[in-house]
């Protein structure tokens, strides 16, 4: 497929010295939900920023579309529609009022139908009289989501579209997103939800520090890394662990030393569990139920996020 993004090298350097983007290379397919995750400070804002045309890279170049961002800026700001992380509104405006002012900043004529459109895709058309301020932060929050869709952009970047919004609404607003790639628009999102981006997203991104430290297709990352957990319940209350068994299976106790718990790899051939039960009678340890449980994508997330910062 044909990427709509192409970044190549990106750096930012600030005035005091923090580089806060190094050589990013990146490629963002058309009709896909890319999500960008990273820990505070790992310069994902900036990113979307540069790409935007909010803030001047200090190096490298982006393409939307083919149109280099700076010598076509014009051209590529009208292919992109930003949700900013702040409810940044204009609390006296009505709704249709400033999502119709919103398209005309963008030179675009005036289209009352398609304005409705996108108010109804996002369950605001009942709310499109009322003023701004009398809205909940859920509401704002897909106002200004109707804002980035005025005029309406093939790319369309979501900061942390969910933040601060009920789990009920954030589950709206997951299939109103959908519904946009599904007609053809592209999603780049940043977020702290990480159910958000294994429940959304087609592939997956890493940045840490500056630098994009993996790019995968979700279900590829979660079959690669992903991994089942052994719980095994215990009898009786456990102070440590036999450092045998600590060597052999990896194994760690739980808070409340009630239980052990045992990760292995679901693809390997052989998974351990047999070895492992049988050492633990061995050592007269005993237990009453176990469970599995597979690997999240949080989890891989942290591990991953943890190895960079230990390289």
């Amino acid at each position: 497929m044909q990427p709509i993004i192409e970044i190549q090298n990106l750096t930012k350097t600030y005035d005091d010295g923090f580089q806060a983007l190094k050589g990013v290379d990146l490629s963002i397919d058309k009709s896909e939900i890319f999500a960008l995750l990273g820990p505070n400070g790992a310069g994902k804002t900036t990113l979307i920023s540069i790409v935007c045309g909010i803030v001047n890279a200090t190096g490298g170049s982006v393409t939307i579309a083919g149109h280099d961002i700076v010598r076509d800026y014009r051209k590529t700001r009208s292919m992109i529609g930003l949700v900013p992380q702040e409810l940044t509104t204009d609390a006296f405006e009505t709704v249709w009022a400033t999502v119709t002012f919103s398209r005309g900043l963008f030179g675009k004529s005036k289209d009352p139908a398609h304005i409705e459109k996108v108010l109804r895709q996002l369950s605001l058309w009942d709310k499109k009289d009322n003023k701004i301020m009398t809205l909940s932060g859920g509401m704002k929050r897909r106002v200004l989501i109707a804002k980035a869709l005025s005029h309406e952009p093939q790319v369309l970047f979501l900061d942390e579209p969910t933040a601060g919004v009920d789990v009920e609404l954030r589950k709206d607003m997951w299939e109103v997103v959908r519904g946009l790639r599904d007609s053809g628009v592209t999603i780049i999102l940043t977020t702290h939800y990480i159910e958000e981006a294994e429940m959304m997203a087609d592939r997956i991104g890493v940045i840490r520090g500056g630098e994009i430290i993996l790019v995968e297709d979700k279900k590829a990352l979660m079959q690669k890394l992903g991994q089942k957990q052994l719980r095994v319940y215990l009898q009786e209350k456990q102070k440590s662990v036999p450092e045998k068994l600590v060597t052999a299976h990896g194994l760690e106790l739980s808070e409340d030393g009630y239980s052990l718990i045992y990760s292995y790899d679901v693809h390997g051939a052989r998974t351990g569990i047999t070895g492992l039960l049988a050492d633990l009678n061995e050592a007269g340890i005993r237990f009453k139920d176990i469970d599995t449980s597979e690997r999240s994508l949080e989890d891989i997330f942290v591990t991953l996020v943890r190895d960079v910062e230990k390289s």
